[in-house]
């Protein structure tokens, strides 16, 4: 499938934001832990939740779909603690299973994590923790395999900043006897979700969102009601599609705190942003001025926003750098955006952007989720018709996101094939 966008619509009107990818399959994982009923709501609509929970049915848990965004979830019929099948290999959430399987059963087997190639990200501080909890962890033939007698709590020290591996930890570990102390955890707003739904299940997690997280482990976990936590990422996606645009979107259903970096930077870059207590209004009403930014953990500037800023800051006037800290292969769409007429040059680690008047149509691919999303901001700022192909990876985070578009002003249609792209052309989309 393809988008076919005729560019140079500004944005313009309300933007609801649908619940955090990130943080929902931490919390579906968290979900099989408890033999009772678990209900998730603002559950995103988008693959990658959809491949976890069909993972999820495929080891014997109960799957009930109450309604788009809302899931119920049973894990007293667990019936293999082996995960295994070609959907679970595609995404990178995939491991979270590991935790929830170990803590609950003390053994879990798990094939090796998939996700967009936008970089290494290994696993060695997953198996650090789970060692730190007394588990034997190691990959074996394509699998990844943890099991131990029993867990016992641990003082685990991460080498580098983990969300993933920090979710994990704090899976296995609520269900440890005695206490564990996690230092140099990450403090993503997802991580604090994660931690806030085991809570509600009747764990004891105390200091999620600082660098120092404290586990007291429990017997067992019981059933909740609980709501996944707005996505951050798509808010800010929705952010820069009005920046570039020069646009006037007020996305709704946010934490403006978690999008304390995001809105700062489009302030430098001469945005007009409004915070209300669960809304932020962006306003662009001129060009777009040169910045610097680089990636870092929270609570620094995203790296899963790092390819919409460049499209941005392509836009912008003078000379910007855009330093990747997190993941080394994030660069990879550059390439499809030079097609469009920017000027980025990528030395390592770093873009440099040289802000051009404006970006023309081109056809070009979606490297990876976010690269993909940016693409579309680019040509729905560009002059002409843009086609973006490979949108799967877009549909693995965004839900309904040409519809959301469209209600803004946008001029994007879904195309099926070339036949398709032709006649959408012709009709101007």
């Amino acid at each position: 499938m393809q988008y076919v966008i005729k560019g140079g619509n500004p944005l313009v009107g309300d933007v609801v934001i649908g619940g955090a990818k990130n943080a929902a399959l931490g919390i579906l994982a968290a979900a099989i832990m408890s033999d009772e009923d678990v209900i998730i709501e603002n559950l995103p609509d988008v693959r990658d939740i959809n491949v976890l929970l069909e993972a999820i049915e495929g080891i014997g848990a109960k799957v009930f779909h109450m309604d788009a965004h809302t899931v119920r979830i049973n894990g007293s019929a667990i019936n293999t603690i082996r995960v295994n099948d070609d959907f679970i290999k595609r995404i990178r959430a995939s491991y979270y299973l590991l935790g929830a399987l170990l803590g609950k059963y003390k053994r879990a087997e798990v094939s090796l994590p998939g996700g967009c190639n936008i970089g290494s990200r290994p696993i060695d501080q997953h198996l650090k923790g789970f060692r730190g909890l007394g588990a034997r962890a190691e990959v074996d033939h394509g699998m990844v395999v943890a099991d131990a007698a029993h867990l016992s709590g641990g003082h685990i020290y991460l080498d580098v900043v983990s969300v993933g591996a920090t979710i994990n930890i704090m899976l296995a570990a609520v269900l440890a006897e005695g206490n564990t102390i996690l230092e140099n955890a990450a403090k993503e707003p997802h991580i604090v979700d994660v931690a806030n739904m085991l809570n509600s299940m009747g764990a004891n997690i105390k200091g999620a969102g600082t660098d120092i997280i404290r586990i007291k482990g429990v017997p067992k976990l019981h059933g909740t009601t609980y709501s996944i936590i707005p996505d951050q990422i798509e808010a800010g996606t929705f952010m820069f599609a009005a920046a570039v645009t020069k646009g006037d979107v007020t996305v709704k259903n946010v934490i403006p705190k978690h999008l304390e970096a995001i809105s700062a930077k489009l302030i430098e870059m001469g945005c007009e942003i409004s915070e209300f207590d669960d809304a932020v209004r962006v306003v662009c009403k001129s060009r777009l001025k040169y910045t610097h930014v680089k990636t870092l953990p929270y609570p620094g500037f995203p790296t899963d926003m790092q390819p919409q800023i460049s499209v941005a800051l392509s836009l912008a006037e003078g000379t910007s750098m855009v330093t990747e800290s997190i993941f080394e292969n994030r660069f990879k769409y550059v390439d499809e955006l030079a097609r469009m007429g920017a000027n980025i040059k990528v030395e390592s680690n770093v873009a440099v952007i040289n802000g051009v008047d404006c970006l023309s149509g081109a056809d070009v691919s979606a490297p990876d989720l976010r690269a993909g999303a940016a693409l579309v901001l680019a040509g729905l700022a560009a002059e002409g018709h843009t086609v973006v192909d490979e949108t799967k990876y877009i549909l693995r985070g965004y839900e309904r996101f040409d519809d959301k578009l469209r209600s803004l002003g946008a001029m994007i249609e879904q195309a099926e094939d070339d036949k398709d792209v032709a006649r959408l052309k012709l009709e101007a989309v």
